[in-house]
């Protein structure tokens, strides 16, 4: 049983797979949340905010698990963090708006990378999976809050 437990948990922290990408897979990981958001474009903002909460939450267990198993700390294949990370962006958006969708993924990728305080804080102090998957989910609040504001500016 641990070993489908520690299968299933790099499956998810992979984001399908996408963490093993040779090249930049923590944007290859944030790829894999743009369709995710798209298809629930429909949802409402509450519902949406539950997907964005289940994600981390089940990133959390997933990238502890994970690193585990590679007996590693946030190991670059560990990419729910930035589905988590993108779709908190995108979370009060119009996201059938293709626009909408490729600003969050840039908007979402330079505060991952910056990573400003506090983000830079948790990457650092928080430790396990919540370190992992907590920054990427602060570069998000970060993100929603232009997102927003480009919104009300009339981006889309």
């Amino acid at each position: 049983m641990a070993g489908l437990r520690s299968v299933v948990a790099r499956v998810i922290a992979t984001a399908g797979g996408a963490g093993y990408s040779p090249i930049a897979p923590g944007t290859c990981g944030t790829a894999v949340a743009v369709p995710i958001a798209w298809l629930a474009r429909g949802w409402s903002t509450p519902m949406f905010l539950v997907l964005v909460a289940a994600v981390t939450i089940i990133g959390i267990w997933a990238a502890d698990e994970a690193d585990r198993a590679w007996g590693s700390h946030d190991s670059g294949r560990i990419v729910i963090d930035e589905v988590a990370g993108y779709l908190l962006t995108v979370a009060l958006v119009d996201r059938s708006a293709g626009l909408a969708l490729g600003l969050g993924f840039v908007v979402f990728r330079f505060f991952d990378i910056v990573k400003p305080p506090p983000v830079r804080w948790i990457d650092q102090k928080v430790p396990g999976g919540a370190g992992v998957v907590l920054d990427d989910v602060a570069a998000g609040a970060m993100g929603l809050v232009v997102m927003v504001g480009l919104a009300h500016l009339g981006w889309w």
